[in-house]
């Protein structure tokens, strides 16, 4: 009886080794919803976009350094480490635009679809990975230079939205590069 009850717990505790080691290659959002829904947030910042002017002047001025090396670490990491740090980068974005954005020339129904699947998206990923990641200092402080230096110096301005527009959309960009090396490891 002892030798039959410890080859259960044996066989629980290897499955559950083997279900928490590949979790975030098997996550259900990665392989069939990720993808479409960083295509749908682009076009929705590129339909922003299209409602506002172009700025060069406050670029220069109010200029926060992209933060590269940090991606370029990430695309390193283990695959559970890469999604939360894509994780991290919707959610840091997402407390952006969830800011004082009645200045900024996009319609507030576009604003609001944006918010709403930029969250969808957080909250979906943040599902496949295992236990709760560490966020990452730099890149919190990164976002809050933007959140003081850009959008609260300038006052939430048009500009500052547009700003903080590019800059969202560079970092879609990345982070669906990042997290697509996640699912095409498996």
């Amino acid at each position: 009886m002892c030798v039959k009850m410890l080859s259960r717990m044996f066989c629980a505790l290897l499955l559950v080794a083997l279900l928490g080691s590949g979790w975030s290659l098997s996550c259900r959002w990665m392989e069939e919803k990720f993808r479409q829904h960083s295509e749908d947030l682009l076009e929705l910042l590129d339909t922003m976009g299209n409602n506002s002017t172009n700025i060069t002047e406050a670029e220069d001025q109010n200029s926060v350094v992209f933060p590269n090396k940090l991606y370029s670490q990430k695309s390193n990491a283990s695959d559970e480490d890469k999604l939360a740090f894509v994780v991290q980068v919707l959610q840091e974005a997402a407390a952006l635009f969830e800011e004082d954005h009645s200045s900024a020339s996009w319609e507030e129904s576009t604003a609001e679809n944006f918010l709403n699947l930029l969250n969808k998206q957080a909250d979906e990923l943040s599902s496949c990975i295992g236990s709760q990641k560490k966020k990452n200092t730099k890149l919190h402080m990164y976002f809050k230079r933007l959140s003081v230096q850009v959008l609260k110096k300038m006052g939430h301005s048009a500009e500052a939205w547009e700003l903080i527009r590019t800059e969202t959309e560079l970092h879609l960009m990345r982070v669906h590069q990042l997290a697509s090396s996640v699912s095409s490891s498996d």
